[in-house]
């Protein structure tokens, strides 16, 4: 192979493709999310907000393994999104049972008054806008809240990271797959 020849194999692809592609997912989730609340005016709700942690994190750990020069500290980057779209999906999925009244929320969502406050907290409270209900969707296409699209895309960002992982850890190959198609 000559110099000008670019490595196409599996090494590059979860090296530097594989957490290039998850920074951009991540940041234009983000870019979206804060569009939608500060260009649009849709207000999130304090579940929404939580779904917004794991794309922070992925996009940190996904930095991490392109600049990282040791390739285990890569890989347990990589590891890292994985678990941060999982928990991202399980947060999500927690929201959509919330919308749809499966159940209710872990989240303090619609503004509950604690039992105990005082005078000075409780007109604090009366001036700041309340907390947004978690069971009413704010934004829907197609059928389908905001809540279940980012299930959609933590489960599929979840999915393909995993199988990253687990190509950087077999070292390309997994259960044979080596050689196969094309």
């Amino acid at each position: 192979m000559s110099e000008a020849t670019v490595d196409t194999t599996n090494g590059i692809i979860w090296r530097r493709r594989l957490p290039g592609l998850i920074l951009l997912a991540s940041v234009a989730a983000l870019l979206v999310a804060y569009a939608a609340e500060h260009v649009f005016g849709l207000r999130p709700c304090n579940l929404c907000l939580w779904q917004r942690v794991p794309y922070f994190a992925a996009v940190a750990l996904a930095l991490t393994c392109l600049a990282a020069s040791d390739e285990r500290i890569c890989k347990l980057a990589l590891a890292g999104c994985a678990l941060a779209f999982v928990s991202g999906a399980g947060v999500a999925l927690h929201h959509v049972g919330v919308e749809q009244h499966w159940w209710g929320s872990i989240a303090s969502c619609g503004g509950e008054l604690p039992v105990s406050m005082s005078t000075s907290d409780f007109l604090a409270a009366l001036s700041a806008p309340p907390d947004l209900a978690c069971d009413v969707p704010t934004w829907v296409m197609f059928g389908l809240s905001a809540t279940v699209w980012n299930v959609l895309l933590s489960a599929v960002l979840a999915a393909i990271t995993i199988l990253g992982v687990l190509l950087a850890v077999s070292g390309g190959t997994i259960s044979g797959m080596k050689g196969r198609g094309r």
